[in-house]
């Protein structure tokens, strides 16, 4: 038996936040019931058509889906949510602010008349405070954090390359259902939780949030080197590739001297005997592991940083990365249904020994809605007025 097999979720979702934490729910065997404006459907479905016609977003965050259309600008449309959400288990929705409160299912009115309901809403800003109806959007919420301002060249402020405020967002509303369906199953009672997706960001900048407010200065802005830690990032190797390396504390940088640099003098040097020194004095360093790198191909200093025990990685394409050997051993690919026919999935990332996610084909727009309507007692017609 799946983790959540019985659980019905309701989600009046678009975008990617609430997707990303429904996709989850319905991973572990929640049904999932994703309502969608009749006709386009969740807005996402048009950001591209790369995936056999249809938008790489939506197939990512919509496999394992019920979609039933309606129109919730109708009073039948709301009388068909009203009717599944009395009978659901979770309710997630993240439009704009302001918005299922002008249709009547606010938390407040939900909590009152259906007790053992779960209410999440996810929202750029939260539900009170100076911003609480102002639009966001990914992007956006990179700015406000700061995370833009810590990201890319010292010229050139950058954005992260994934949605990362959105799947921040998404990923603790999935933890945050799981945990107040736990507590209902001791309590008997529903809740009501909300994410923002600037706070749920702002979990993320931990580090930099502490080294700011103590360190009396912000962390630079240094590419993809670390800005704290030295030697951390990309080093450039003879035959023209780049090789990243992480050397984390004295043992690693005794060994790094030892066995990749081969300068066992260097580890005794005083400009150098701390990750302060090292750091304060990069310039220097970096100059004496170019030299050193320059006379070496990327492979041999791969298998020197290996036999020194140090952490590499290769600068990898997406490509190369959807080929990884590492993913092709374990079997990481599965095939999933899908209105343009299967596609390739990742399996989540979270391996149980007794259990296997669903991963069920992705929905057209309103695919289920005759089905739903009837299984709830209401006549197919209403769904279509």
């Amino acid at each position: 038996m799946l983790p959540l097999q019985g659980i019905t979720v309701v989600s009046l979702e678009q975008a990617v936040a609430a997707p990303f934490a429904s996709r989850q729910l319905a991973d572990l065997g929640a049904r999932v019931i994703k309502v969608e404006r009749p006709g386009t459907g969740d807005f996402a479905r048009q950001y591209d058509r790369t995936v056999k016609g249809l938008s790489s977003h939506f197939v990512w965050l919509n496999r394992s889906k019920e979609s039933i259309a309606i129109d919730l600008q109708t009073s039948e449309g709301r009388d068909i949510l009203d009717k599944l959400l009395a009978e659901a288990d979770v309710f997630i929705q993240n439009l704009k602010p302001g918005a299922v409160d002008r249709l009547g299912f606010g938390a407040s009115v939900l909590k009152e008349k259906y007790p053992h309901l779960i209410i999440c809403g996810i929202s750029g800003y939260g539900s009170d405070g100076p911003y609480k109806d102002k639009k966001a959007y990914d992007l956006l919420i990179q700015c406000e954090t700061g995370v833009v301002s810590i990201t890319g060249t010292d010229e050139t402020p950058s954005k992260s390359g994934i949605s990362i405020a959105d799947i921040a967002a998404g990923m603790y509303a999935y933890s945050g259902i799981l945990t107040a369906l736990l507590s209902r199953f001791r309590t008997g009672k529903g809740t009501v939780l909300e994410v923002s997706m600037l706070e749920a960001l702002g979990e993320w900048m931990g580090y930099p949030l502490y080294y700011t407010e103590y360190g009396g200065h912000e962390p630079e802005r240094t590419g993809a080197s670390h800005a704290t830690i030295f030697p951390y990032g990309p080093f450039l190797a003879g035959d023209g590739k780049f090789i990243f390396l992480a050397v984390q504390n004295e043992r690693e940088w005794a060994k790094f001297c030892d066995f990749v640099l081969e300068d066992q003098d260097l580890k005794d040097n005083e400009n150098f005997h701390s990750n302060e020194k090292r750091l304060s004095n990069k310039t220097e360093l970096q100059q004496l592991i170019s030299k050193v790198f320059h006379n070496l191909t990327s492979e041999e200093i791969v298998t020197r940083l290996e036999k020194a025990e140090i952490a590499n990685a290769y600068l990898n394409t997406i490509k190369q990365f959807i080929e990884h050997p590492q993913l092709a051993f374990r079997d990481r690919w599965k095939e999933i249904g899908s209105p343009a026919g299967p596609l390739k999935a990742l399996i989540p990332p979270v391996t149980f020994a007794d259990m296997k996610p669903v991963m069920g084909p992705i929905p057209a727009v309103g695919e289920h809605t005759d089905t739903i309507l009837r299984e709830f007692g209401m006549a197919v017609e209403m769904g279509k007025r």
